[in-house]
């Protein structure tokens, strides 16, 4: 993954590409903190973050669009194209993680139960297909 010439001077110093020296729950409280501050608690319902979780990822998804497949993987070696695709990424998690501060989901806990899940279901077998 290529990035941008200036995305770098934006990463906090001593901070390489990738590498997150906050955690989840600081990002989720901060996010909550900064709805709160705007008194925008009464929009935060989960029918709502849902919605506008959905959005975003369209948001997302039309960036790709009408892309070849081999264009869709270099997108990011493109400064525009890498940039929107950042900022619908951050918009897609910011409306993840206040859709589970308000339904009281640890995000971390659900995707590891998932995980397990899936491992259960679609267990390895010789060639890494699962036979059902």
């Amino acid at each position: 993954m290529s990035e941008s010439p200036d995305s770098a001077s934006s990463r906090p110093a001593g901070r390489p590409p990738g590498s997150s020296a906050r955690t989840l729950e600081q990002l989720q409280r901060r996010l909550a903190e900064f709805a709160e501050a705007r008194q925008w608690g009464r929009y935060h319902t989960p029918k709502n973050l849902a919605a506008a979780l959905s959005v975003e990822a369209g948001e997302l998804v039309e960036i790709f669009q009408w892309l070849t497949p081999e264009e869709s993987l270099r997108v990011m070696t493109a400064p525009d194209a890498a940039d929107r695709v950042r900022d619908e990424v951050a918009d897609v998690l910011a409306y993840l993680l206040q859709f589970c501060e308000v339904l009281e989901i640890d995000a971390l806990d659900a995707l590891e139960a998932k995980i397990e899940r899936n491992e259960k279901r679609f267990p390895v077998h010789g060639n890494g297909h699962s036979m059902e």
